[in-house]
């Protein structure tokens, strides 16, 4: 005796087009709407030129060429293969500074979120737990980090101790844990008074086991949102302060540097600053869309809506 097996109609199958061109062109764009897709090729992409930069640079950033300077892009009347985004005031090649330049923007915000996240992350879970003087002193640092000017401060300290990438670095640090720790301790406010862990705390478990075993969980969520929506504002600000002088140190293949290398010759070489500023773009709007889709995905009034 065999089972022959029928095959039921889906009703997605009435909705899709018959064409197999436009039925992959439907697929695809509902992927796209319900998945972050493009964002995630972006950062992909971002990670891939940080990681193999050595390999996929066609030239030494540091390295120009007095002879092929101002060589503009590939698509302008000029403009050469052995360059494909042109050439600057030096003659180094655009393309390999900004695949070296995707490596410290990585490195930077990399640090910067794991220290920042974690200590931030530490500190609102025992001053939401806590509370009394625990919960004020923690509150009234992030009240100190809110209202000192960033700028003013950086400018300050690398005037005192030059330009370093650490000392940016460390600088970001300083400045990047408030967040976390804030939205951390209100959440820890509210998941304190939870039932679940009024059990935990009447069989009689610790406050670290408490903490990190009960209350974490809970928050994790809303620490990856931050963490990915702070990313885009890191690359931004090490590029702002890169542009002003005073981040990473100029011999440094950064994006903020390209910029600013390219602004006395905007009217003649408008690529040398266009091209940093594109990658910049692209790369915090891809932070930002994909912690709009982490937030939605966390939440799941959201998640409903997202998936109607």
């Amino acid at each position: 005796m065999s089972i022959e097996a029928t095959y039921v109609p889906s009703p997605l199958d009435d909705t899709l087009p018959s064409n197999p061109v436009l039925r992959a062109l439907r697929v695809g764009w509902a992927w796209t709407r319900r998945y972050p897709v493009v964002p995630f090729a972006v950062l992909v992409l971002m990670l891939v030129c940080a990681i193999f930069a050595e390999q996929l640079s066609p030239h030494d950033p540091l390295r120009g060429n007095l002879r092929a300077a101002f060589t503009p892009p590939i698509f302008m009347d000029g403009g050469t293969w052995e360059h494909p985004l042109g050439t600057d005031h030096q003659g180094r090649d655009v393309l390999s500074r900004a695949i070296y330049g995707a490596r410290i923007s990585t490195i930077i915000s990399t640090a910067v979120i794991l220290a920042g996240g974690i200590g931030g992350t530490v500190i609102g879970l025992i001053a939401g737990y806590r509370g009394g003087w625990v919960d004020q002193a923690a509150m009234r640092a992030v009240d100190f980090t809110l209202a000192m000017p960033f700028l003013l401060v950086a400018l300050v300290v690398v005037v005192v101790f030059g330009q370093s990438l650490e000392l940016i670095i460390v600088l970001l640090i300083l400045f990047g844990w408030d967040n976390f720790a804030r939205v951390v301790r209100a959440e820890t406010l509210t998941l304190r008074e939870s039932d679940y862990v009024s059990y935990a705390r009447i069989q009689g478990a610790s406050q670290a086991r408490i903490l990190f075993r009960h209350i974490l969980p809970g928050v994790v969520g809303t620490v990856l949102v931050i963490g990915s929506l702070r990313v885009g504002s890191l690359i931004l600000t090490e590029s702002t302060l890169s542009f002003l002088g005073v981040g990473v140190p100029p011999d440094t293949p950064a994006w903020g540097i390209m910029a600013a290398d390219g602004r006395q010759h905007l009217s003649r070489a408008w690529w040398i600053s266009t091209m940093p500023g594109i990658a910049i773009f692209l790369v915090v709007m891809g932070f930002n869309f994909l912690g709009d889709w982490l937030r939605d995905w966390f939440d799941p009034r959201l998640r409903q809506l997202r998936v109607q």
